[in-house]
């Protein structure tokens, strides 16, 4: 997990979840972050090893500061200052995708998001990357780098960045999640008062593991 510009770290920066295990986090007011699962991961008894996908190029369980290397699929968060604001929580493929991810708030009457498809079962062959559990799917401006489809240069506003065949793949699989930067109006969910609860591979049971985020308001 990588906590936002400004924001305290949580209780870790990285940690093996099993299989049908899950893990509570306590976040205060007004914390900005974002969760990742890496996969196919190689670690010794001292910690040290890497991960096929979402590795943070650490070579440790703890990221420390460091963000997923692309792709993979990032559940992010902002959460208000006050009990009675609102919090934004979305699960993006911007940076590709690496596995199914879906947040749900629980006690605010919030909106799932997120993608509970396989992806990479419809990856674009131009897209795809590594095999077996270290298979994923890059985005469009990973695999490509151009300005069309990174939103950057003569590119970078909604009116002038559309959404790609590729991005439209995305989509159609996940529509509750970000197929490309500016794809806010259907992406971007608020909610107030709310717990958080990410789980990855969630039509996977009993292989699905979980986290709960827990908010403290002062």
């Amino acid at each position: 997990m990588l906590s936002g510009s400004g924001s305290p770290e949580l209780e870790t920066t990285g940690f093996e979840l099993a299989a049908g295990d899950s893990r509570r986090f306590q976040a205060p007011t007004g914390w900005s972050g974002r969760f990742w699962a890496r996969t196919a991961c190689n670690f010794d008894s001292a910690g040290k090893g890497s991960c096929a996908t979402g590795d943070c190029g650490t070579g440790e369980v703890e990221c420390k500061g460091s963000g997923a290397t692309p792709p993979a699929t990032l559940a992010e968060f902002t959460l208000a200052g006050t009990a009675s604001s609102r919090d934004f929580y979305d699960v993006s493929l911007v940076d590709g995708y690496n596995l199914p991810v879906v947040v749900e708030g629980r006690g605010g009457g919030c909106a799932a998001a997120g993608c509970a498809a396989d992806l990479n079962q419809r990856c674009p062959a131009e897209l795809r990357v590594g095999e077996g559990e270290g298979e994923a799917c890059r985005s469009a401006c990973g695999a490509f780098g151009k300005p069309e489809f990174c939103c950057s240069g003569a590119y970078a506003s909604p009116a002038t960045c559309r959404p790609s065949v590729y991005s439209q793949v995305f989509k159609s699989a996940c529509p509750k999640s970000y197929s490309y930067a500016f794809d806010d109006p259907t992406s971007t969910f608020t909610c107030s008062g709310a717990d958080y609860t990410i789980t990855f591979c969630p039509d996977s049971a009993p292989r699905y593991a979980s986290i709960t985020m827990v908010l403290k308001y002062e």
